[in-house]
């Protein structure tokens, strides 16, 4: 299967998801990617009817919703892995209820970024916390492959995060939690920010783990619009035999929704049709 291009949804700021729905599916996108908090501050609010006609308009643009990222960025307190058993079960509860609005909604995937409710906190140990990961993770993850999700866990850059900085590190979480359904995400910038070897070095590495990718510049915009160049990107995805999608995910929206989604999904078209020379 030819990879496909899916784009975030946050991009559009204050769109109503069927208007980014028709949007993306009508110049040419084959896949929406869903931030919770777009929707609402706390999902588990949303109306079942409201979820339900959301998967509809995606059917009726011929788009699917393919899963979800920025999984906790609301409501506050959320913590995967810290101190506090309370903030964990909480949080426990909530992933759960983003499993079941992702299966709902038609997806397939959730990518587990999340920078600030992962940090070891002052006065925590790494090791402690790394056991605490070890349990959500196991504990999410029976649930998600109980629905038919697979959770992706994202390294980001120092920047962001002092947890699971590197490919290396996330894949070491991933065979201790031990469950096919949590898997490893990859995202352009952060690669490039926090790794010391090449992103294509590291798709090639990650081809017995990969499950979702994220296509983005060092300059925060989309791909082709700074100066990463996809073309190893892409060789190493086709040579892996990725299956998944390239998704555009970007954090500065200064061009505005349409030109960063058209001149993105122009770019990425081009370099993905190159043929190896």
């Amino acid at each position: 299967m030819p990879i496909r291009f899916a784009i975030c949804n946050e991009l559009f700021k204050d769109w109503p998801l069927e208007k980014v729905l028709t949007y993306c599916a009508g110049i040419g996108y084959e896949g929406v990617e869903v931030a919770p908090f777009t929707l609402a501050k706390d999902i588990r609010g949303l109306p079942a009817r409201q979820v339900a006609e959301w998967r509809a308009a995606s059917e009726k643009a011929h788009i699917p919703i393919i899963g979800l990222h920025w999984l906790l960025a609301s409501p506050d307190g959320l913590s995967i892995n810290g101190p506090r058993h309370a903030a964990r079960e909480t949080t426990r509860e909530f992933m759960f209820a983003l499993i079941r609005l992702c299966r709902d909604l038609g997806g397939r995937i959730m990518v587990f970024g999340s920078p600030k409710q992962r940090s070891v906190e002052a006065g925590d140990t790494y090791e402690a916390v790394w056991q605490r990961s070890v349990a959500m993770f196991r504990a999410c993850g029976e649930e998600a492959q109980r629905q038919g999700i697979v959770i992706a866990l994202e390294p980001l850059t120092q920047k962001e995060t002092n947890f699971l900085l590197t490919k290396d590190e996330a894949v070491r979480l991933i065979q201790e939690v031990k469950c096919p359904a949590v898997r490893l995400h990859l995202d352009t910038k952060a690669m490039l920010g926090s790794e010391k070897k090449p992103p294509e070095a590291i798709i090639r590495e990650s081809k017995d783990y990969l499950a979702h990718f994220h296509a983005n510049d060092v300059n925060l915009r989309g791909p082709g619009m700074g100066d990463v160049d996809f073309r190893p990107i892409a060789r190493a995805l086709r040579d892996i035999q990725y299956d998944g999608y390239v998704s555009v995910e970007v954090f500065d929206f200064t061009p505005g929704p349409e030109a960063t989604a058209t001149r993105s999904l122009e770019y990425l078209r081009k370099v993905f049709s190159e043929q190896p020379g």
